[in-house]
């Protein structure tokens, strides 16, 4: 093979298998068009020949979608005519021409638009039909509506033929009403809030972010993995961890209290004797009669230093002996040792999988419970994880450029996909935030060598300095985790952090410490235990290789994307301190 028939891997600093190979396998299996037979039984289960020839119904329900009325090119006026039945929620509802009709705006959650339903008082009843929430299913037909006064923009309309179910609503006692709601307070109310306009488009987002990130890394060759949701170790370091139990600790929790209560007894007994034996001292009792009451008080605390034992025992067999899974484990704070345990066997991995932290924060950057993109990427430097960081977020960043709405957002993002990021080291950084206080800048956080950058300091490097998304790289090691690789200079790590206006920290990563001795070195100076981490430490021993990965928050993409203040607002059901709905 000549070199003209090959490349050298994008993010790998070798030659690689030509991209997009085993796409073409699958692609070949999906032109297969499916059996005539297959393809009549399809068209006989749609036995309604009312209903309309030119819309498909909707695979797996008995209806059409609002978004393939509302998408055609012409806004659905050249479906005028036809025949569909529709399902869905009404968004607001009003009678008019005195109770004789009404419109409602009805939306199924194909698309973020509305259908308007004109119902007429003779086909049902219209009381039931008009407050918000109420579910409907409608047959009617497609008209072009009435051009004059306050005429809305929708191009096509429903004339009611029937109203064959609906799911009503008490407007007195139903939470989301037709009203402008805040953010703050649809938060009491995550199983309903999904019908209001604002956390649909956010959820619609979500879902083309998720898509996106999935489409970038497998196009790159990235393998899929699903990493470990239970743990036994502590990615971060951090201890901030929750701890998985089972109920079965219930019946040593009863245990434990009959032990307390027959210590605090043998206690009591204890306090007697020496009381007693006092006494005796003090009326200069005969040395029989001390003697006796010496090896009473003796015998005493001896049955209370069992009984003290004994529950030290009951703990140590609570905590140890019937666990789960025997021994201590935790919910996952990232699921990035054990996707570099498949990248050190299979090249490239990812993982989007929930992650937990046990973090007592109430900012509006922090969740107990979110999810991370961590991709991982055999025979990589930090720079070549930059570049794939740099390419991963640039492609998602393009993809929302053909959607969203607001106009400061679309500025922000078109900033960001047209303009090479800069990059920065952590000293470097410094050095700019030093200048700044010496020319008057002020900041609530010290500004010296070795801190860990807050959020004022991250900020103003991305919005005033740089004003772009910026990579910081090479921090000192001592607060950064144990797997990054320790540079020459012995006081810094090959990790780095993207920086994003108005949201901070976005993505964290770095080149992971391959050597062996080095690797034990660190965990061991950060007293962590090497008998845990054998496994981690595995394949450095067997085979090792230079590796790099980071880890992107899937709500802190959203935040940026959307330009939400609070990331408990661009999550379906927010896990954070106080609060566990649902």
């Amino acid at each position: 093979m000549g070199l003209s028939t090959v490349y050298k891997s994008r993010f790998w600093s070798r030659i690689g298998i030509p991209r997009f190979w085993n796409w073409t396998r699958i692609q070949r299996f999906r032109s297969i068009p499916p059996p005539a037979d297959q393809l009549a039984a399809a068209v006989s289960l749609d036995n309604d020949a009312a209903l309309s020839s030119t819309l498909k119904k909707s695979r797996f329900s008995d209806r059409v979608c609002i978004k393939s009325i509302l998408s055609q090119p012409d806004g659905g006026a050249g479906l005028a005519g036809e025949k569909v039945r529709i399902s869905g929620w009404v968004k607001t509802g009003r009678e008019q021409g005195k109770g004789s009709f009404a419109f409602l705006e009805v939306n199924d959650g194909s698309c973020a638009e509305n259908l308007q339903v004109m119902v007429d008082a003779s086909v049902s009843d219209l009381s039931k039909l008009v407050a918000t929430g109420t579910c409907v299913t409608v047959y009617g037909c497609l008209k072009i509506p009435p051009q004059g006064k306050g005429t809305k923009k929708q191009k096509i309309e429903l004339r009611a033929e029937k109203v064959t179910d609906v799911g009503t609503v008490d407007p007195s006692t139903y939470p989301i009403p037709k009203t402008k709601l805040s953010l703050e307070y649809l938060r009491d109310y995550p199983h309903l809030r999904a019908r209001t306009t604002s956390i649909a488009a956010i959820a619609r987002i979500r879902n083309a972010l998720a898509m996106m990130i999935h489409s970038f890394l497998q196009e790159e060759g990235f393998i899929y993995v699903n990493t470990p949701i239970i743990t036994t170790n502590d990615c971060e370091g951090g201890g901030e961890m929750f701890r998985v139990i089972t109920t079965l600790m219930k019946q040593f929790d009863k245990l434990e209290k009959e032990f307390v209560m027959s210590i605090e007894a043998a206690k009591i007994i204890v306090k007697e004797k020496s009381e007693a034996l006092a006494k005796l001292k003090a009326a200069k009792a005969s040395k029989e009669e001390i003697t006796a009451s010496v090896a009473e008080l003796t015998e005493a605390k001896e049955a209370l230093a069992k009984l003290e034992e004994r529950l030290k025992l009951k703990k140590d067999e609570k905590t140890d002996s019937l666990e789960f899974f025997s021994r201590q484990t935790f919910l996952t704070v990232s699921g990035q040792l054990h996707a570099e345990a498949y990248a050190c066997s299979m090249g490239r991995v990812y993982t989007l999988s929930p992650a937990f932290r046990a973090e007592n924060s109430h900012t509006s950057r922090h969740l107990s419970e979110f999810w991370m993109v961590e991709p991982e990427l055999a025979f990589a430097d930090i720079e070549e994880a930059m570049n794939c960081a740099e390419a991963l977020l640039k492609f998602i960043l393009k993809g929302l450029l053909e959607k969203y709405f607001d106009k400061g957002c679309i500025d922000r993002i078109k900033l960001a996909a047209s303009t090479p990021f800069g990059r920065v080291t952590y000293t470097e950084a410094i050095k700019l935030l030093e200048e700044a206080v010496a020319q008057g800048k002020t900041f609530e956080n010290q500004v010296k060598w070795g801190i860990d950058l807050a959020s004022e300091h991250e900020r103003y490097l991305t919005e005033v300095v740089f004003q772009k998304l910026l990579f910081v790289y090479n921090y000192p090691k001592d607060i950064k985790a144990f797997y990054m690789r320790v540079n020459d200079d012995g006081k810094t790590v090959a990790a780095f952090d993207l920086l994003v206006p108005k949201v901070g920290e976005l993505i964290g990563g770095g080149q992971r410490e391959e050597r062996l001795d080095n690797l034990i070195e660190r965990m061991e100076e950060m007293g962590l235990s090497i008998e845990q981490y054998q496994w981690y430490i595995d394949f450095r021993r067997h085979g090792t290789a230079k590796h790099s990965g980071f880890g992107m928050g899937f709500e802190r993409m959203v935040l940026f994307a959307t330009g939400v203040d609070n990331i408990r607002d661009v999550i379906p059901f927010p896990r954070y301190s106080g609060r566990a709905d649902l």
